[in-house]
């Protein structure tokens, strides 16, 4: 694969600037003098807007700022785009972060896209769900799979341990999850039912269904929030997730909720988007979902208010975190078993009224017991 050493950074259609590979093993990153003056930061603690470029540090996204290791497949799409490169004959680690810019192109999550475009293998529409989960199964466990090209044209921009595809159901932008290895067969369904007791718990979330299977209870999917389909078209949502915002590895644990609500306050100025923050926060620790982790928590721009926002909940279900067990973010300093104490010494830290966001925690508590206390009891 021919080395790349300049991309072009875009934002539906509009030129944001340029990404240059600077000492072998690092970028350097330049706003376009027109986005200077008519665009916004696309993350704003590490690419402020200036004429000036930034260089990025080796650590932790292998010389790119966070907000463009976003738009790189990990876990499962980064499992197989190794593995189509390997069918092409190609070592995948001799392809480097531009080169996989490019292969992701314009398909990645979030509104940016890149150029030049490297398209490796040939698009794919909706399929057998049965089929591409067997697939799916098969690649999990072998290096081989004759429909490798198919499953990365589904799959191969997502990020996410469980392997999911991208797909068009009656003209909409999915996300639709299968089991991974370690799954239980119910984990769609499981995910199903957490969806509908955040949303009952006044969690924002996007639309999520139980698409049906003959080998399973069903697969989890969700509505993409970053693809908006208006009368001109569809419009692409630019989105980044804590992680990139802080350039720090999703695999550190090293944040806690007081810093996350200190971070949509202070990137938001907005105490409806920190109450959104706290109800999530609560609804975790109540349905013990523990991979809170950094590229769990993301924030829309709003091209209409010109402001950030907490994107909407994903990726809720019963869980545990890599890192013994624990939440990968800790609530008030405790991540081995927080409870209402911890939540409201959360709240006190952010300057919430005390009062509401105890309202808020047994609103949470008392509905996750209800629909969800099946499931738990059986966990525990």
């Amino acid at each position: 694969m021919k080395e790349i050493n300049k991309v072009k950074v875009s934002y539906n259609g509009k030129l944001v600037g340029y990404i240059i590979r600077y000492q072998r093993y690092l970028t350097a990153f330049a706003y376009d003098p027109e986005w200077l003056s008519n665009g916004f930061s696309v993350s704003p603690f590490s690419l402020p807007l200036r004429e000036e470029p930034f260089i990025a540090k080796q650590e932790p996204f292998d010389g790119l700022f966070g907000v463009f290791a976003d738009s790189l497949p990990d876990g499962w799409g980064r499992l197989l785009l190794d593995r189509l490169l390997l069918k092409n004959k190609i070592n995948p680690h001799s392809v480097g972060n531009l080169e996989r810019l490019a292969i992701v192109g314009a398909s990645g999550m979030g509104a940016l896209s890149y150029e030049p475009e490297y398209n490796i293998s040939e698009k794919s529409g909706f399929a057998d769900l049965d089929k591409l989960a067997e697939e799916c199964s098969l690649i999990l466990s072998s290096e081989y799979n004759d429909n490798i090209d198919e499953l990365f044209s589904l799959g191969g921009s997502s990020g996410g341990a469980r392997p999911k595809i991208l797909t068009e159901v009656d003209g909409e932008d999915w996300i639709i999850k299968f089991p991974a290895s370690m799954d239980k067969p119910d984990i769609g369904l499981q995910e199903y039912k957490y969806s509908l007791c955040a949303r009952k718990c006044g969690i924002s979330m996007s639309e999520t269904h139980l698409f049906p299977s003959a080998r399973c209870e069903g697969y989890f999917g969700t509505k993409r929030f970053d693809r908006v389909k208006t009368s001109e078209g569809e419009k692409r949502i630019h989105m980044v997730s804590v992680s990139a915002l802080l350039e720090t590895s999703h695999r550190i644990p090293n944040l806690d909720y007081i810093i996350l609500g200190k971070l949509t306050l202070t990137l938001t100025k907005d105490y409806q988007e920190l109450e959104k923050l706290f109800r999530l926060m609560c609804f975790n620790v109540f349905a013990h979902n523990r991979d809170d982790h950094s590229k769990n928590f993301s924030f829309i721009y709003s091209d209409d208010e010109k402001k950030w926002l907490l994107s909407p909940a994903y990726d809720l279900t019963y869980s545990y975190s890599s890192i013994g067990g624990e939440h990968a973010t800790t609530v008030a300093g405790n991540g081995k078993n927080p409870g209402m104490k911890d939540i409201l010494e959360v709240a006190k830290n952010l300057g919430m009224n005390l009062k509401r966001a105890e309202d808020i925690a047994q609103q949470v508590q008392a509905c996750v017991e209800d629909d969800l206390g099946e499931i738990l009891s059986k966990r525990f």
